[in-house]
């Protein structure tokens, strides 16, 4: 027996019910009976004449990324773009995207976190603003067929053989990385060429662009020339770490913060704290109200925004500051700890900021981070020394 949706031909995750085997493995995405071949979802697509608009020019790298790309698309390859936070990776897929549309093709963006798809449609909105560009997450779902559709990774069952181009960003992350049925539902909506983006790749993704089962950009640049932020790490009890975090945000007004921590329960206690002190508000996945107050922070309508690692991806604040309580802490892993620090230095108004690593001794995670940070520079460096 075998699942066409998510590939399962393990007997244990088939029942039978009323003389009919289905999958349970994929279950939570609807049923789908065992031997039982998916029909392609059917979409309008037509040619689009039109073109994308930028605020900024793209710089050289960032050009070169970008031709290099289509080029391996249009060739039949996917491509890996392997790009350090606020590289503009997002910007670097505009031609592809435009030139898979212009040909009467179908292109989908997906993302694991729903947040993150809300902030690139709103970003691909406005590259692409005689287009209908639509969301399609949890709350964003009457309307699943657009010009563009970005869309959360669980909601890709949803576009079985749909997508000529499918873009897929930050593919490391929870809940796509290591999740067998996601990657199937993935693979079955792509029936052209997948363009994948991460600044943080994983082991399988590193070792598929080894074997040149998909080939590699790099881009660790950003934009306004300045290098990434290395965060300072100070190692010191849990009670002086919360000292610090109050001295920090004090210190850096009028600043905005992002202020992460390890659990809900934290994200609470500190802001009964900082509340009484400083203007500020707390975020996690939870929260039914968290749109509305990650749109808040951006308006700049409070200082901190204490958060859990819902937010170390995606989420451009200009000129933030980023602190990280109990570092040492498992949620933070090497990746997510890049991606955080990410956040800080993106905007060209700003290029530089701080970036402050609580623990109570370096993990290995911290130690990684560090590293990976330092080496990004470096290559750009290098780079730069090569060709003067």
């Amino acid at each position: 027996m075998k699942c066409y949706r998510c590939q399962n031909t393990d007997p244990k995750y088939f029942i039978l019910d009323h003389g009919v085997y289905y999958c349970r493995k994929c279950i939570g995405f609807s049923r789908v009976e065992a031997d039982t071949p998916l029909t392609p979802v059917v979409l309008r697509t037509f040619r689009y004449t039109g073109a994308y608009h930028l605020k900024y020019e793209l710089t050289p790298s960032q050009k070169e990324a970008s031709s290099q790309a289509l080029a391996y698309l249009c060739a039949g390859k996917d491509v890996f773009i392997y790009a350090a936070t606020g590289a503009g990776k997002t910007e670097i897929t505009f031609a592809s995207i435009r030139y898979y549309l212009s040909c009467g093709k179908k292109v989908g963006f997906a993302i694991s976190r729903r947040q993150v798809v809300l902030e690139i449609r709103d970003r691909l909105q406005e590259a692409f603003s005689d287009l209908h560009v639509i969301a399609v997450c949890q709350g964003y779902t009457t309307v699943t067929d657009g010009d563009i559709i970005v869309c959360t990774m669980h909601q890709l069952y949803r576009y079985y053989q749909a997508f000529d181009l499918l873009i897929m960003d930050e593919v490391d992350a929870f809940p796509y990385v290591g999740n067998s049925v996601l990657e199937a539902i993935a693979d079955g909506a792509c029936k052209g060429q997948k363009l994948l983006l991460s600044a943080t790749p994983d082991e399988k993704s590193l070792k598929q662009m080894a074997a040149h089962k998909m080939e590699r950009i790099t881009l660790f640049e950003r934009p306004h020339k300045h290098p990434l932020i290395i965060p300072d790490v100070i190692e010191r009890p849990i009670w002086i770490q919360w000292i610090l975090v109050v001295y920090y945000c004090l210190k850096w007004q009028p600043k905005q913060i992002l202020l992460f921590v390890p659990t809900k329960q934290i994200a609470f206690f500190f802001y009964l704290i900082l509340s009484h002190i400083l203007s500020c508000s707390y975020v996690h996945s939870s929260k039914e109200d968290k749109d509305e107050i990650m749109q808040a922070f951006r308006e700049g309508k409070f200082q901190v925004l204490i958060c859990t690692t819902l937010l170390e991806r995606g989420i451009t604040v200009p000129s933030v500051q980023v602190i990280v309580y109990r570092a040492d802490h498992i949620v933070f892993t090497s990746a997510s700890l890049i991606q955080i620090f990410g956040r800080v230095g993106r905007s060209f108004q700003d290029p530089t900021g701080k970036g402050l690593c609580l623990c109570r001794s370096s993990t290995k995670s911290i130690k990684t981070c560090i590293v990976q940070l330092f080496q990004m520079n470096q290559s750009v460096q290098s780079a730069k020394d090569q060709s003067n």
